[in-house]
């Protein structure tokens, strides 16, 4: 068995400039694909992990600035990565974002803009993406759902809307492609350790006046069975395994990463 078992391989990951998605774009590049970054930051920060990720991988690493709340520029990101790499075998729709607040209180642009970067971003790379895959007769999508997309939470509306969203739109597109040997799949993290989860956690706990590990640990008996967050190389792990041929009759699926969240 190859070490680099997707080389020949282009990939785009969408969210990838930090946390998960930068994650799942490392465990590509290992394995050999070319990979498409894409996402929002310090554009100097931006251009030094992709080198990075680059050097220490010996892969062609691109980065895209789409805004993916704009169908054009999602739909036009899949034609940016196969300008820069002649075809897109892995897509990777792992941007999103969430903003708590009581249904009656939210704001309805925030709504919007949601539901576009969530749920309408990843139907438009998909959409750009799945005539080539066709053609090839194969491809990869993964999509990152969340624990939302299988259980609800409050003050969470378009959040949980979305991922619930997202897991339809993965079983759709499973059935439509699965006869050109493209899978397409969901993966549902639960708390996962990144800044964004750490920054709830301090919420939490200031608004608790309880420490930082003591509202920690009340997340955790909470959600997860196992007492532990999840760690992004996980569910990077979980990503690629998804993409690879060993993978190749699991499609449709939603697969839950929680510490046994959704088990309860």
């Amino acid at each position: 068995m190859t070490d680099k078992p997707f080389k020949g391989r282009a990939a785009v990951v969408t969210g990838s400039t930090s946390g998960i998605g930068q994650a799942i774009a490392a465990a590509l590049a290992e394995r050999g694909a070319v990979v498409m970054l894409n996402g929002f930051g310090d554009a100097a920060e931006i251009e030094a992990a992709r080198s990075a990720l680059a050097k220490r991988f010996g892969v062609a690493v691109a980065y895209s600035d789409a805004d993916l709340t704009r169908p054009a520029e999602a739909f036009g990101l899949i034609g940016q990565a196969i300008d820069e790499f002649g075809q897109v075998d892995i897509l990777i729709n792992n941007a999103g974002a969430n903003r708590v607040a009581p249904i009656e209180d939210y704001p309805p642009e925030e709504w919007d803009r949601i539901v576009a970067l969530n749920l309408s971003a990843p139907f438009h790379t998909i959409r750009a993406a799945l005539p080539g895959m066709k053609q090839r007769k194969r491809g990869r999508i993964v999509n990152t759902a969340s624990t939302c997309g299988l259980v609800a939470l409050p003050d969470m509306a378009p959040y949980v809307s979305t991922k619930h969203g997202i897991i339809g739109l993965t079983k759709t597109v499973a059935l439509e492609a699965a006869p050109f040997g493209i899978t397409c799949n969901a993966i549902c993290p639960g708390l996962v350790n990144t800044a964004l989860s750490r920054g709830s956690t301090e919420r939490i706990a200031d608004a608790a006046g309880i420490s930082f590990e003591e509202a920690g640990d009340m997340r955790l008996r909470e959600k997860h069975p196992n007492r532990r967050m999840v760690e992004i190389e996980e569910v990077a792990s979980l990503a690629a395994y998804l993409c690879g041929d060993a993978a190749r009759s699991i499609t449709g699926a939603a697969i839950p990463i929680d510490g046994g969240w959704t088990t309860q």
